[in-house]
């Protein structure tokens, strides 16, 4: 990764959080929650993926169209979150299966 890819992608990153201080705070407490729960999780894929760029712009369509956030996701904010990774392989797993004992 050269230097010019790491500028790229810290502007990238700041405009995205831009968007997010954008979204009405309902939408902000809820979109920081799933961030921080899939940063928890790590979705193996999440650093390559648009995952967290996807959430956003569903947001703040759903933002732009006057709907509640809970009427967007749904009232569990948790099962919405494990619905978007899926069966995605998480770091999560890969620890379990690497801390599991060895026939």
């Amino acid at each position: 990764m050269s230097i010019k890819d790491i500028i790229e992608g810290k502007k990238a990153w700041r405009a995205h959080v831009a968007r997010v201080k954008a979204l009405p705070p309902d939408y902000r407490i809820v979109y920081e929650e799933i961030q921080k729960y899939l940063f928890k999780v790590g979705p193996v894929t999440l650093p390559d993926g648009s995952l967290l760029g996807d959430l956003l712009g569903f947001f703040e369509e759903g933002a732009g169209e006057g709907k509640g956030v809970l009427a967007l996701i749904g009232p569990d904010v948790a099962a919405f979150a494990d619905g978007l990774i899926g069966d995605t392989p998480t770091y999560a797993d890969s620890y379990q299966a690497s801390a599991r004992p060895k026939d």
